[in-house]
């Protein structure tokens, strides 16, 4: 409810929360049940579940975020930093490609911000471990946040930031809290 109460670009619908949760949840109901599957398994079908239960803008380009991240990890049993500094890369790139115009200062800047800091840090021999990644993608993620109504002005008119850049922010916080000991 609070991403859906920020929700006012593209339009004011307030669903943003409830597309993204929804096609989120379609992802999660994918995850392999069985023992130690390999990165690459989860990472597929969770973006063929994402794909296949996508509500709204928000939801496709959430789902294309997962696809990058699927691409990225095809026949990987484990991820090590730098495949998941590639997979934030073709996961931006898949975000971006799945809309026609892309606009800054929405969940697509926070997604790019985010893989930026994350490929800077793996590539400039920052910890490659990926709790350490991961935190580095949602501190990113939350300063991009932050920006989003200084790039789009009916953010800051509204006196709000994206609801889809929060949704990302979540998702990716989501995942850290996955990895705390």
């Amino acid at each position: 409810e609070t991403i859906n109460a920020l929700n006012v670009f593209p339009v004011p619908d307030g669903d943003t929360g409830t597309n993204m949760l929804l096609t989120m949840r379609a992802a999660m109901e994918r995850c392999p049940d069985g023992e130690d599957p390999t990165v690459s398994e989860v990472a597929s079908q969770m973006a063929q579940g994402a794909f296949f239960g996508a509500r709204g803008n928000s939801g496709v380009i959430l789902s294309q975020f997962l696809k990058g991240f699927s691409d990225a990890l095809r026949e990987k049993e484990t991820s090590s930093g730098l495949d998941l500094a590639h997979a934030f890369d073709l996961a931006t790139k898949a975000a971006y490609g799945s809309v026609g115009t892309p606009v800054e200062g929405t969940m697509l800047t926070v997604i790019r911000q985010a893989a930026e800091a994350v490929q800077k840090r793996a590539s400039n021999g920052g910890s490659s471990q990926i709790p350490g990644l991961w935190e580095t993608a949602f501190q990113a993620s939350w300063e991009a946040l932050k920006r989003t109504p200084e790039q789009l002005p009916v953010l800051r008119e509204a006196g709000v930031v994206d609801s889809g850049g929060l949704g990302i922010v979540v998702i990716i916080g989501g995942g850290l809290e996955a990895l705390a000991p």
